[in-house]
Formats: C-alpha cells, structure tokens, sequence
C-alpha cells in the first residue's frame, strides 16, 4: 500500500514537472519567436553601415540626390528581420538587410580651397566676390581696392568661417573628411535638453 502511494506520488510530482517544463518552454519559445520586426527598425549595435563610395568630383557620396543619399546595412550574425519584401531571413553578418538614407551636401562647382585662395590672396580685387558669382561686389571691392583693406578681411573671415558661400545657394565642394562645417539646429530628431532647477 505505501509503494503504491509513492508510485502515485512519483507519477503526480514527474507529471507536474514535466507540465512546468512544458509551460516554460513554450513561453520561451512564445518570447523567441513572436514578432520579428522589420530590418529598418533594428536598433543601434545591432547592424552595420557600410561607408558611402565617395565621387571624386564633388566629394560627396555617389547616389547624392537632393541632400540625401544611401548606404548598405548589415544585420549583425544571427539576427533575424524581415525584410522589405516580407520575407524573414536569418543574417550571417555578410548579407545587405537594407538601405539607410544619410544626409549629403548640394554643391556644384565652387571649391572652398580655391575661395579662400583668391579671398587671401587677390581678395582686394574682388575676385573671391566674382568667383562665388557676386559681380557687383566684386566690382566693388576692384573699384575701392577692397575697401581700403577692409572688406578684403572680413571677405576672407566670412569665406574661411563658409558663412559666405555660392551665390546659387550651394555649398562648397571640401574633402569628405575635410574642413567642412556643419550647422546645427533643433528638429524633431534632436532633443532639446531641459534646464534643471537649483
């Protein structure tokens, strides 16, 4: 009678076991498996962008159309997503997921070396002025020999510090990893940190 009891014992507590075995297993496999999202909306660490190819002319990325331009991503190992056609993949860390859009630059033709070689150097004359496509003050700065000086330096601070560019409203061609500025603002991307109170 007490075997008896014990064998009903065993087989209720293997039996519980086994049920919380199988519970929590398929919760796991629930959490593993649910909800694969997208490629684009993996989070930071969890992919890699290549390097935009740089075009020689205007240093700037190769596929630069109207101030944006895209790079190839790759999904780290092991990470599944799915992909822009709907199918999920499993990533080895060699295959593209998907395309990211960066910012680029709109310029066409003035190069910032050669506006701050003529504001340095001829910039009394004007030529900087005509160079950059501003004919009437180019003919101004000729007419009074650059201002008396004047105008030659703060033609040169305004062309060195790129707050006087292109008259076309584009901007300078300057080496990608070069000396290029790049102006800040708040948009709805960026975060406006709040003042604390002492």
């Amino acid at each position: 009678m007490a075997s008896s009891r014990r064998q009903q014992l065993c087989l209720r507590s293997g039996f519980w076991i086994i049920f919380i075995f199988f519970c929590f297993y398929s919760h796991l496999d629930l959490i593993l498996a649910a909800d694969v999202g997208n490629c684009e909306d993996l989070r930071l660490g969890q992919f890699l962008c290549k390097e935009p190819n740089i075009d020689e002319a205007t240093q700037e990325p190769e596929n630069c159309r109207v101030t944006t331009a895209w790079v190839e991503c790759l999904p780290a190992p092991n990470i599944s997503c799915r992909l822009s056609n709907g199918t999920e993949f499993r990533f080895s860390g060699e295959e593209v997921g998907f395309n990211k859009t960066i910012t680029c630059r709109n310029v066409s033709g003035y190069s910032y070396k050669v506006a701050v070689a003529l504001s340095l150097f001829l910039g009394w004359l004007g030529a900087d002025r005509f160079y950059l496509g501003y004919p009437a003050l180019g003919l101004l700065k000729f007419c009074t020999v650059g201002f008396c000086g004047i105008g030659t330096l703060i033609d040169f601070v305004l062309i060195a510090m790129q707050i006087v560019g292109p008259a076309d409203g584009s901007n300078y061609i300057v080496d990608y990893y070069g000396a290029r500025l790049t102006r800040l603002s708040i948009t709805n991307q960026t975060y406006r940190k709040p003042h604390l109170s002492q």
